[in-house]
């Protein structure tokens, strides 16, 4: 199948390494030239712009920041419509609002392409092993063409309705939790440290009880070795959140929880954070208390 990943990032990587190891036929794009070196070391086609991949392409994962770049990644001035046979499918795994979705949906399908409403989720780690988790939506026909794709990049494929919007909504649900609990971590960690408490041992110990979380422990390690290396950046979560409340505040719905955890990302933003790795949002308690951090020296 001839297939276009546009956006190598952490995730977008994965799903094209993926997707060459199941043997498809694929091409990545993104304007990074790094990205586009790995990929081509491993033994893909990289292209800079979206309007460079190959003609006929079958199917195209767009793993971009949000729905204005998945717009334009498809439907702006270099954008891959005109690369994309009769009929492709899209799957959008982007985060972004269910309004959006299906509006992108709609043009879309007005071109004459199907549409797979398919936010993702796992991490860079489940990406490049090809097990990541997609909340899809969409029609019998989209879920039919995007199979060979869904089958290289995922082991769990949520089948959530016909109805484009149903995975960009589970997307947010699922980002206020993750949101909410990647801050509440840093904000444990920050007091253990504040109190006296051995960073590694309140580390050991939360992961062997009741208290833990994925989040905790996943970003916590990354904190307990300085590593602010960006997986998923805190600028992320500023934008996430931002869906979440949104979304809740059309609904007249109160998320005060999610609501005052952006706050916390936007702050480490401010501090200029905002391309570090998410769990580092913990430096806006190393600000405001003067803790000292593992990992830093």
């Amino acid at each position: 199948m001839r297939v276009g990943v546009i956006g190598m990032g952490s995730m977008g990587m994965g799903a094209a390494l993926s997707l060459l190891h199941a043997g498809q036929d694929v091409t990545g794009c993104d304007m990074r030239e790094a990205a586009r070196a790995e990929f081509a070391a491993a033994g893909g086609r990289a292209v800079a712009s979206p309007d460079a991949l190959p003609e006929g392409t079958e199917a195209l994962v767009v793993l971009v920041v949000n729905a204005q770049q998945t717009e334009a990644a498809l439907f702006g001035e270099a954008g891959a419509a005109p690369r994309l046979a009769p009929g492709a499918v899209v799957l959008s795994s982007a985060t972004m609002a269910p309004d959006a979705a299906r509006a992108l949906a709609a043009k879309a399908e007005a071109a004459g392409f199907l549409w797979l409403d398919a936010p993702v989720s796992g991490g860079a780690v489940k990406a490049r092993e090809g097990a990541m988790t997609v909340m899809g939506s969409g029609s019998e026909a989209a879920f039919a063409a995007a199979q060979p794709v869904l089958d290289a990049i995922a082991t769990k494929v949520w089948r959530l309705g016909d109805q484009v919007g149903i995975g960009a909504t589970v997307k947010v649900v699922h980002q206020l939790l993750a949101g909410v609990h990647i801050a509440v971590a840093a904000e444990a960690m920050a007091l253990g440290i504040r109190a006296g408490a051995d960073p590694r041992q309140l580390y050991e110990v939360v992961t062997s009880a009741a208290g833990n979380s994925w989040m905790f422990e996943n970003r916590m390690a990354r904190v307990l070795e300085g590593d602010d290396a960006p997986r998923s950046a805190v600028e992320i979560f500023v934008k996430d959140l931002g869906l979440v409340t949104d979304m809740a505040r059309s609904l007249d719905f109160p998320v005060p929880l999610a609501a005052q955890a952006q706050q916390l990302f936007t702050a480490a933003r401010g501090m200029g954070q905002g391309g570090r790795d998410d769990g580092f949002v913990i430096r806006v308690w190393q600000t405001l208390t003067g803790i000292k951090l593992p990992g830093e020296g």
